[in-house]
């Protein structure tokens, strides 16, 4: 098996967090990723950037659009400089309503808005140390910088960008311009070779780009045990409580499961609670999206990947579980990182 295997530490606290992270890396995870919703994703990176030596540490993801490039840049570099040039800066839009409700920032359009925030970060990176003029013009992200020359350390001139993407447009813009792309944490085999991968393939296509340029980071929400039905259980309220949301019917229509996601959304409507959703989420529905089951099962999962994605992250279920189910589950996890690359 040619994948890169990577994971998301949980906890309660940060020092737990870090403490999974440092497990992780030393069961041989090659990247260890933090999201941001609940957290900072730059000060978890710090926390883990601190405590590791070997593994890449990766935001999975960043808000883009509620920091500005500029600030997006200083903080990638300094953590750059604190992981000794292991940082990943992961970035997605986010929604319109988190954007702008949540966070007063501006949306526009998400995929000219990400193309300049790219870009700007590219170029404050590449020119923060030479005083050059910084002159770009921009319809969400204009840059203007003169007179500024940062006199600090910098480990690399050029930091890797991954960008999450689900729709099509954000897809090809990540194949024309990113240094890897991110997937949904629901995202089957045959969702990412029929659809995402020629996404990706066309926007590297459009600007002459080889098809290996993009590192492929499939998520996959894990759930291991050597009983497989508690394990599959754990992985079922994560699927619900995507289910439960219309937006992802598509998504849900392609795997050919639409009656059993408006099972859940009555469930939803009638006023089931977001955490017993999984109560209603069949066992056949948790194999075809997660990597669910015992070791075996999940080995055999994570295999059909292989020759389709490049990196496959593996996170811990986390909705519709207590913490303490959790916090099992990532501890079966990473004993099974460990399995997997030999540690």
């Amino acid at each position: 098996m040619t994948l890169r295997i990577t994971y998301g530490p949980w906890g309660e606290t940060l020092e737990e967090m870090t403490a999974a992270g440092v497990a992780a890396e030393q069961a041989g995870a090659e990247v260890l990723w933090v999201p941001e919703l609940h957290r900072s994703a730059t000060i978890s990176a710090a926390a883990l950037a601190a405590a590791t030596s070997q593994a890449q540490i990766g935001t999975a993801i960043a808000l883009a659009f509620t920091r500005s490039p500029m600030v997006t840049a200083l903080e990638a570099m300094d953590l750059d400089e604190m992981t000794g040039g292991r940082f990943i800066l992961g970035l997605g839009s986010g929604v319109q309503r988190l954007n702008e409700l949540w966070h007063n920032a501006r949306w526009g359009k998400p995929v000219g808005h990400m193309r300049e925030t790219v870009r700007n970060i590219r170029t404050f990176i590449a020119q923060a140390k030479t005083g050059e003029t910084i002159s770009l013009e921009g319809e969400y992200e204009p840059m203007m910088i003169k007179g500024y020359a940062r006199p600090f350390y910098q480990v690399r001139d050029e930091i890797p960008i991954y960008l999450g993407a689900m729709g099509p447009a954000m897809t090809k813009l990540v194949g024309e311009i990113g240094d890897g792309w991110i997937s949904h944490e629901l995202c089957s085999p045959r969702y990412l070779e029929d659809l995402l991968v020629p996404w990706l393939q066309e926007g590297a296509d459009r600007v002459g780009r080889p098809h290996d340029s993009v590192d492929i980071v499939v998520s996959a929400l894990c759930s291991v045990d050597a009983d497989g039905s508690k394990a599959r259980r754990w992985a079922a309220g994560t699927v619900g409580f995507y289910a439960s949301v219309k937006t992802y019917e598509d998504f849900f229509d392609f795997h050919g499961m639409k009656d059993e996601q408006h099972a859940v959304i009555e469930k939803f409507r009638e006023g089931i609670g977001a955490d017993h959703l999984g109560d209603f989420v069949p066992d056949p529905m948790v194999d075809a999206l997660t990597l669910a089951g015992t070791p075996d099962e999940v080995m055999s999962r994570i295999a059909e990947y292989d020759g389709i994605a490049t990196t496959v992250k593996l996170t811990p279920p986390t909705h519709g579980i207590g913490a303490a189910d959790t916090r099992s589950s990532q501890e079966q996890i990473i004993k099974f990182i460990a399995e997997l690359t030999g540690n």
